[in-house]
């Protein structure tokens, strides 16, 4: 059993604020830590705007959305981010070196039984954990972006994952109302591995001249009922994290389905990453 129901979730970015918004209402008492004063600033304020938004829209009441914000608490350092926590949720950027560090220094301030968490979205879960003590608390959370709206959690199984561990994972992942999948440890996992195939292929058919990217993306949603074009969903993704995971899987599996395009590549050298810097296949300034 998981000791305590209160959630620690460290980093601040777009899926890390999205995490902690979720847990806090599912009713999880939420510390969400960043290093970056500025970047904890503005994911707290993000959260309290979705609620808000959410309550506009008939999605919660605002006895949720005040009830949810107060269990959702800031914290600048990681020993008071995980300070009481059961469950240690990193949502940090899609570098396993980073990962490893991060964990090390979180088993350093927890109790052995807490357990440890990695919203890696293609990264091996069992070479994250194999840097600490009790490699068997480690599991895979991979949520999608943007949480509060796409149900699906991935729960991957290390291959030292405790049994016990995983199956209460999967129950605290429902009842943060995902719709649960369970994974066994491998590049990509289920999602990761499907979609980035599909997004890279969608990227080679712009690179050739297949078509454009608004046709190519609904191409998808109208004939194969995708909520979303690969190449919109890659500006939401980040161009930068989409070429990440190619390597990775290429490097990991060496099809070449998995080759990172030329476009891909030049794209993220010209600073092109999508919805966050502005410009990706579609332009997303205002």
């Amino acid at each position: 059993m998981i000791p305590s129901p209160n959630i620690a979730v460290l980093g601040a970015g777009q899926m890390g604020q999205g995490i902690a918004h979720i847990s806090a209402l599912a009713g999880f008492n939420t510390r969400l830590y960043d290093k970056d004063k500025s970047t904890l600033e503005a994911a707290m304020a993000a959260v309290e705007q979705t609620l808000s938004k959410g309550v506009e829209l008939g999605k919660i009441t605002n006895a949720d959305r005040v009830r949810t914000l107060e269990r959702l608490t800031p914290a600048m350092t990681v020993e008071h981010g995980v300070e009481d926590a059961g469950l240690v949720i990193e949502a940090i950027p899609e570098d396993i070196n980073l990962k490893k560090d991060l964990f090390r220094q979180v088993a350093d301030s927890v109790p052995e039984e807490t357990v440890l968490a990695s919203n890696t979205s293609s990264l091996s879960i069992t070479e994250i954990a194999s840097g600490i003590p009790s490699p068997d608390r480690v599991v895979g959370m991979h949520f999608f972006n943007p949480p509060h709206i796409i149900k699906l959690l991935e729960v991957i199984r290390g291959e030292k994952s405790a049994s016990e561990i995983v199956d209460r994972v999967c129950e605290i992942g429902r009842q943060m109302d995902r719709e649960v999948v369970l994974i066994s440890d491998s590049p990509g996992f289920a999602s990761s591995r499907l979609g980035v195939v599909l997004g890279l292929e969608a990227i080679r058919m712009l690179e050739q001249g297949v078509a454009s990217a608004a046709d190519i993306d609904a191409a998808m949603v109208h004939g194969y009922r995708h909520p979303i074009g690969p190449l919109r969903l890659t500006d939401l993704v980040g161009l930068d994290v989409r070429l990440a995971i190619a390597q990775y899987l290429h490097e990991k599996l060496g099809s070449s389905q998995f080759e990172p395009p030329k476009l891909l590549q030049e794209m993220v050298r010209d600073g092109l990453l999508g919805k966050k810097s502005g410009k990706g296949f579609y332009c997303w300034k205002e």
